[in-house]
């Protein structure tokens, strides 16, 4: 009697265990379904549910794996267990690998990530503009961030460049203020105020005004010029937005430190309320420009009151310099640093130039900080009169 019961426990065990071969390692047994109801004295019954095809392909895949490592320790004369630990050294290895490659990639994409951040901070990757076209549409990027960060009253300063000319050409301007204006400040300014985009207001808030527009495209603002002194080459620009007043943009170009333009500027200021008003190519550097005047004692006041207490900060500037000889340039694009350049001559074409980056200041550079990044650069380590001696005695 006991035998018997020992032989149908055994064979219990066995049919379980051929069971759970139907299943891959490391899955669970499906739950026992239990078809008795509350109180039920009837037995429990437990159901299996049939493997699945991909438990089926991962027990082949498997047991042929088993069978693969057993006849590597045929052949090598080791035991299974040193196979698969072999195995599972090879795996972690090669996961580790992959996990030092992972991190190669993510800390070369962060220095990129960094180095982009930095050049987005100093603006090392501003391109000095060569040409009138070049530098209105840096100009105009500028002025508009600026307006975005709201600053409405802007001081822009550019190369005064003529229409067909390059920056690194030796200009002069026998006709003063009045040819400047003419040929250079007058051309850049109307193409600048009419290109800007500074609008108080968005399209649905124009308080009824009427947007005047060809196959849904605003038509460009009507530029309107008015001499303010003809002798000083002084005048007033207005882009007027064809969407509305809200939009329009107004420019004075070449004012001097006369009375007669902190007072129009006060004006102006008044007027234009929240729109973009731009001073463009003031003579005067600071405040140190109004000097003693005894017919106007207050200027200098005024000026303090009216522009610099206003802000009217330089949001564009683009000047060359000479500094030890050397053609350089200084370029503010708002909102990044000053950027340095300098023209060094190319050895292999006579005559010609091509720009060199110095490096940034966060304030408008000095000609000690030009000269100090000049001497760092092995182009200008000798004078340019010594440079163009050198290729003199080569050519001979």
């Amino acid at each position: 009697m006991k035998s018997s019961s020992v032989l149908s426990t055994m064979a219990f065990i066995v049919t379980m265990m051929q069971s759970s071969e139907a299943f891959a390692p490391g899955e669970a047994m499906p739950r026992m379904a239990v078809a008795s109801g509350v109180g039920s004295s009837r037995p429990s019954t437990t159901v299996f549910s049939s493997p699945s095809p991909e438990q089926d392909e991962a027990t082949r895949l498997l047991e042929r794996a088993r069978a693969m490592r057993a006849e590597i320790a045929t052949l090598e004369g080791r035991s299974v267990s040193e196979v698969e630990e072999e195995a599972q050294k090879n795996r972690e290895k090669r996961q580790k690998v992959k996990l030092e490659q992972e991190q190669r990639v993510k800390e070369r994409n962060s220095d990129q990530n960094l180095q982009d951040r930095q050049q987005r901070v100093n603006g090392s990757m501003l391109q000095v503009p060569e040409t009138f076209e070049d530098q209105v549409v840096q100009a105009k990027a500028a002025v508009e961030r600026a307006f975005r960060d709201g600053v409405n009253r802007q001081t822009v300063r550019f190369a005064l460049i003529p229409e067909g000319q390059v920056l690194n050409e030796d200009r002069q301007w026998p006709g003063g203020a009045q040819q400047m204006y003419r040929e250079a400040a007058g051309p850049l300014t109307r193409e600048l105020v009419k290109m800007v985009k500074a609008p108080t207001k968005s399209n649905k808030e124009k308080d009824g005004e009427s947007v005047q527009s060809v196959d849904g495209f605003v038509k460009p603002p009507n530029v309107k010029s008015q001499d303010i002194w003809d002798f000083d080459g002084s005048a007033l620009i207005t882009a007027e937005s064809t969407v509305g007043p809200c939009h329009d943009v107004q420019a004075m170009v070449l004012p001097n430190t006369d009375v007669k333009y902190i007072k129009d500027i006060a004006t102006i200021d008044e007027a234009m309320g929240e729109r973009l008003f731009l001073l463009v190519n003031p003579f005067w550097r600071d405040l140190s420009s109004w000097g003693i005047n005894l017919l106007a004692p207050n200027a200098k006041k005024m000026a303090q009151q009216t522009i610099f207490d206003k802000g009217y900060e330089e949001t564009y500037v683009l000047m060359k310099k000479s500094v030890r000889g050397e053609d350089c340039v200084c370029l503010k694009a708002y909102p990044y640093d000053w950027q340095l350049y300098a023209y060094a001559d190319d050895e292999y074409w006579p005559n010609q130039s091509f720009l060199v980056r110095l490096g940034s200041t966060k304030e408008e550079p000095t000609a000690a900080e030009f000269g100090a990044l000049l001497e760092q650069r092995e182009e200008f380590k000798l004078s340019k009169n010594m440079r163009q001696m050198q290729r003199l005695m080569k050519d001979d």
